[in-house]
């Protein structure tokens, strides 16, 4: 099944030079990005850590896209209201990061944030249920998070039981995907629903004169 929303593509500055951060967010901005994507790691729930808040807050100026925030971090609800000044536009979270899914979701959205439910390869499909009246996004991790680089797991049945849901509710909740996207393993992601992609090394491969033209190879229309 055809994607029925344009296609938008969330480079992952997990990849990108740390020694530039600000510089690399503007020049994927620049590059055609539609969202950035900001993995957030805690080396307890996953097996890395990366940035907090103080850096999202200090990216904030580099770009006015919205700034996609995954909290791969658990407990995450005493760290919500803190993304959320920092200037994270959309807030993702893991149901197996905190008791209460519903309750870290209804907070997210008072804090004036979009709300997303990620969901690691094992997690059952059935975990949205009751939560998705509360969803902007559902991120179907194709990789085990944590790193980056990894190959893509073609969870393609997890994808369209996803896209169901979506279009059985009616509301518009992006579907987005993570983890071994190139413009290959897009080809089938998009065809079984997701509408963004969040692509690392395929986007940060290169250098910043590359960006543009690694983005614009993951849309479908430069296929």
């Amino acid at each position: 099944m055809s994607s029925p929303r344009p296609i938008r593509i969330a480079p992952s500055i997990l990849s990108s030079d740390f020694a530039r951060l600000g510089p690399e967010v503007q020049a994927i901005d620049a590059a055609g990005a539609d969202y950035i994507h900001i993995d957030v790691m805690d080396g307890h729930f996953v097996p890395n850590l990366t940035i907090g808040p103080a850096v999202v807050k200090a990216l904030r100026p580099w770009s006015e896209k919205p700034f996609d925030c995954h909290l791969m971090i658990a407990p995450a609800d005493p760290y919500l209201e803190a993304f959320a000044q920092a200037g994270a536009d959309i807030i993702t979270i893991h149901p197996e990061a905190g008791s209460h899914l519903h309750r870290s979701l209804q907070t997210i959205k008072a804090l004036g944030k979009k709300a997303g439910i990620a969901l690691n390869p094992a997690t059952p499909t059935a975990v949205l249920d009751h939560v998705m009246d509360l969803a902007d996004l559902v991120l179907v991790m194709t990789v085990n998070p944590g790193f980056g680089g990894q190959s893509f797991l073609p969870l393609l049945d997890k994808i369209r039981d996803v896209r169901a849901r979506i279009t059985a509710g009616g509301r518009e909740i992006d579907l987005q995907i993570d983890g071994g996207v190139t413009p290959q393993t897009a080809v089938a992601a998009i065809e079984a629903g997701a509408d963004v992609l969040v692509a690392g090394s395929a986007v940060f491969k290169g250098g910043a004169q590359a960006y543009a033209d690694n983005i614009a190879a993951l849309r479908p229309k430069a296929r």
